[in-house]
């Protein structure tokens, strides 16, 4: 039940902050949105904690690994996603940060022993042949020019960043680490990281008031950030990298069904044809979710990690 829900949780907080990213993209450098949006999830998180008395103290090693996951995922992987969306619309987007299953798994064999298992391998395979129908059309009409293909490999780089930062969430959690706590430590870090960049290239800071911006901006710093990373992290600690990326492969879903309302996505009959795989596919990981998956034991002398 409780790993049901935060499956759920992160589906739809993430699906839908693929369109305020979008609304985010304007006057405003990404890197500088990118900051605001971090900057004040890291103020907000550490704030509660602290005040609650929630915050865990961390060792300085525990703190270089914080530096090391805010870096791969609070700074590195949304300043290419917020840069990507001057190339690609956020639907194509949320379907190229899919390919986060296909990382998490390989990056989990090679740093953290885990083992692809057959179910994981055949819901992974129709998940993904899924979202290559639901875009096979929005691909063609593209025809891959130069702007596409940089959109692509933005996305892709940023997806590959949030990999990483994933296993280094389970090792934190391995470690008995808070996952708030290395959430709020790493936020912060991301948010300075992304402010040094931004003095050194001499980009100047702006601030669009529009209610759309301010708006899209608190929407993805408190539910997108704050709630969404919490959540995820949390899934990761109980269910396995692979397993809770697997959670991506529906974010195209939820971003479609709200640029059909607001952006006139139309949906032919391969999208179709993709949705109807993705859910399959789903299924079938949600039925191993529910059947086999339990929580990890963090005393499993069999569980074994290469980052220390």
């Amino acid at each position: 039940m409780i790993n049901g829900s935060l499956y759920i949780m992160t589906v739809l907080i993430w699906g839908t902050t693929w369109f305020a990213i979008a609304l985010q993209t304007g006057e405003v450098p990404a890197m500088v949105s990118v900051f605001y949006r971090f900057a004040i999830a890291a103020c907000l998180l550490i704030g509660i904690l602290k005040f609650s008395g929630k915050l865990q103290s961390i060792r300085r090693r525990d703190h270089l690994f914080c530096l090391l996951q805010g870096l791969c995922v609070f700074c590195f992987n949304f300043l290419c996603f917020y840069s990507a969306n001057h190339y690609i619309n956020s639907g194509l987007e949320s379907v190229l940060f899919s390919m986060a299953i296909v990382f998490n798994a390989i990056n989990g064999v090679l740093f953290l022993g885990q083992r692809i298992t057959y179910r994981l391998a055949f819901a992974s395979f129709i998940g993904i042949v899924g979202i290559i129908c639901l875009f096979w059309e929005t691909l063609l009409a593209n025809d891959f020019d130069t702007a596409t293909l940089i959109g692509i490999a933005l996305c892709l780089l940023g997806t590959y960043g949030f990999s990483i930062s994933n296993i280094i969430s389970a090792r934190h959690q391995k470690r008995g680490l808070d996952v708030l706590s290395t959430n709020a430590y790493a936020m912060l870090y991301g948010a300075l990281t992304m402010l040094l960049i931004i003095v050194v290239t001499r980009t100047h800071f702006t601030l669009e008031t529009t209610v759309s911006y301010i708006g899209a901006l608190f929407y993805l710093a408190i539910f997108g950030s704050v709630i969404g990373f919490g959540t995820y992290f949390a899934l990761v600690g109980r269910i396995g990298t692979g397993a809770a990326a697997y959670a991506t492969i529906l974010f195209p879903l939820v971003a479609l069904s709200i640029s059909t309302l607001f952006e006139g996505y139309v949906w032919t009959e391969t999208a179709i044809v993709g949705l109807v795989l993705i859910l399959s596919g789903n299924l079938v990981m949600f039925v191993r979710l529910k059947t086999r998956l339990k929580p990890r034991s963090k005393t499993n002398p069999r569980s074994k990690t290469n980052i220390a």
